[in-house]
């Protein structure tokens, strides 16, 4: 609010320092929290009444727990560094447009805070609703330009679409139990009160909440045109906080989805799908943040995986990981964006890694880990849903597998088309070739040290006693796994199998793309490039049968019928007034006889009909 009131007033060092202020408060606040939640010291702070209909009451309430926490630090700490980056980013706009900027950033941490420490479903969709306010506002943050404008009309919309069935699941749930608040929904004696196919509606309902807020199919198609937006936002929107909200959602709900197989099925194949496909669109992507969206989407994939096979601990442990890595590559991308002048096309890039060494370094660790190689963060939490993937069912273990090489291969090849072989780029973006500021490449560092120690807190206990401290930390609030083990043995091979075949895919990369030499695309090639047509489909069979139904209602219904009913009142009254006003002549002899007329009428009424 300071920022955004005052940012005509401020200056860009005032804004900076507020907008970056606030959220070191929230990190050290949420630090703190952490701590007392790790010593058992959970709360649920009632405030008041919000909603108080006859016997239905909601109240405004915040919960902290195990989870709450996890989350609290990740959305203060990640949107602390990219708010510390963003400083020297967006140096270039306006004063006002910074303060602007800086309170949509602001408002959006605002919401995600407000979504994972709701204590009810209620408190929940008012920061899930915020979040989706937010990324329209900081999609189109460049305003003038109407593709962005699209871009963000396109996320506000299809949130819309999964929204609503989340509302809808959040009324059954009042229709049922008379509550929202998570304490008393999944207290046993509600649970048991829900009939099977309500559980299963409700946690359909929720989970199509979670596809549009979370890019899952159909409702994906959002997450990489809203690479429109300032890069900073793309890390922080579309990498590490908002798109986790779904993930969130159901890892808090995770007592009501286990009730329901058929959800649990949904969820881990619709999760499945979606690595896949946002994986195979990503091989041929040129755009460096539209790769990175794509990628995005496809690790979303996977977090949904391991919600359907019931290994919430590792969905959460990847959304974990993920912030980290994701984040710093989006800003690292930011980072080469930056030195090369704003261009964003890989196939004019090439050889930066002699110029740029820090972006190169944190970019390469950024890599290293979403690719799943040990030590690395994402190589703890990867083998976490693959071995998940594995006890529920083989076969979706192979393909989970093989989109995790594909994963492997398209950031690979992203890397070494950007930081290897020669400068295809124009002799000016040559001359201007720099590093970043440091207040850019900091959070860049830092970033990368997490990439490759966050993993840490989830080692298998197959490595060390006890090692899975994350799972044990949130076991008050996600229960494990039914005990389907495996032998340690097994475990072996299959981290060493995912391991081997990863560095292979990575050295075939390397092969084909250190000397990179641009060529068009195609036959499936092509198909890839054009994001296997999916929003030319939706256009086709969604947007101009409705745009043509809207433009036949305009005709025909609202013109006819609406617009008719409408102008046929006004006509009516104009109309009668014109003859009404014929009886005003000013002629006293019509006067004496509208007298005498209505005299006579009265008589008549008087003596003759009246009974």
């Amino acid at each position: 609010m300071i920022n955004g009131l005052g940012r005509n007033r401020f200056s860009r060092t005032g804004v900076s320092l507020v907008g970056c202020g606030t959220i070191l408060g929230s990190f050290i606040l949420s630090i703190w929290v952490f701590i007392q939640v790790k010593d058992g010291n959970t709360h649920v702070a009632d405030y008041f009444d919000f909603i108080s209909v006859g016997s239905l009451k909601i109240s405004f309430a915040f919960q902290i727990d195990q989870l709450s926490s996890i989350f609290l630090l990740i959305i203060t700490g990640i949107g602390f560094l990219i708010h510390v980056y963003s400083t020297s980013y967006m140096k270039e706009e306006k004063p006002e447009h910074f303060g602007r900027y800086f309170s949509f950033l602001n408002l959006f941490i605002f919401s995600m805070l407000l979504l994972v420490m709701g204590a009810n479903f209620v408190i929940m969709f008012i920061g899930w609703e915020g979040v989706g306010l937010c990324s329209y506002l900081l999609i189109g943050y460049w305003f003038k330009k109407q593709e962005y404008n699209k871009a963000a009309n396109k996320a506000f919309i299809m949130n819309r679409i999964g929204d609503l069935a989340f509302l809808i699941a959040i009324f059954w749930l009042i229709n049922k139990l008379g509550t929202v608040s998570y304490t008393e929904v999944f207290s046993s004696a509600n649970l048991a009160k829900l009939k099977a196919g309500d559980i299963t509606i409700i946690t359909l309902l929720l989970f199509a909440g979670a596809t549009g807020k979370s890019a899952q199919i159909p409702l994906y198609t959002w997450l990489p045109d809203a690479m429109a937006g300032p890069t900073p936002v793309s890390a922080l929107i579309h990498a590490a906080t908002m798109v986790t909200a779904g993930i969130y959602m159901i890892a808090r709900s995770n007592l009501l989805f286990s009730l329901s197989s058929v959800t649990m099925d949904v969820v881990a194949y619709v999760g499945l799908a979606t690595a896949l496909l946002a994986a195979t669109i990503a091989l041929k992507q040129n755009d460096i943040k539209k790769v990175l969206a794509y990628s995005t989407v496809s690790q979303l994939g996977y977090m949904f995986l391991a919600l359907g096979a019931g290994a919430y601990s590792a969905g959460v442990f990847h959304v974990m990981t993920h912030a980290f890595f994701k984040a710093l590559l989006f800003l690292a991308a930011g980072s080469v964006i930056h030195a090369m002048s704003g261009e964003q096309d890989i196939r004019k890039m090439g050889g930066l890694g002699k110029k740029i060494k820090i972006t190169f370094i944190t970019f390469l660790i950024g890599c290293i880990a979403i690719a799943g190689i040990p030590p690395f963060s994402g190589f703890f939490s990867k083998d976490a849903i693959l071995l998940a993937v594995y006890v529920k069912n083989p076969v979706l273990y192979g393909i989970a597998l093989f989109g995790a090489l594909l994963t492997a291969f398209y950031m690979f090849r992203l890397l070494f088309i950007t930081f290897s072989g020669s400068n295809r780029g124009s002799e000016e973006q040559k001359q201007h070739l720099h590093e970043s500021p440091s207040s850019m490449t900091i959070p860049l560092i830092i970033l990368a040290v997490l990439s490759v120690v966050g993993g840490l807190v989830g080692i298998p206990e197959l490595f060390m006693k006890g090692g899975d401290k994350f799972s044990a930390f949130l076991l008050p609030v996600i229960a494990q796994q039914d005990a389907h083990t495996v032998s340690h043995a097994t475990e072996y091979m299959l981290m060493a199998l995912s391991t081997g075949l990863v560095i292979i895919t990575i050295i075939f990369a390397w092969f084909q793309f250190r000397n990179y030499q641009q060529k068009e695309s195609s036959g499936f090639g092509k198909v890839l490039e054009n994001k296997w047509f999916v929003d030319e489909l939706y256009e086709k069979i969604i947007v101009n049968p409705l745009n043509k139904l809207g433009d036949f209602f305009n005709a025909i219904f609202e013109k006819s019928v609406i617009d008719g009913l409408v102008n046929g009142v006004g006509k009516l009254v104009n109309y009668s007034s014109r003859q009404l006003r014929l009886l005003q002549s000013g002629q006293v002899g019509l006067y004496v006889l509208l007298m005498v007329v209505s005299m006579v009428l009265i008589f008549v009424l008087q003596f003759f009909l009246r009974k």
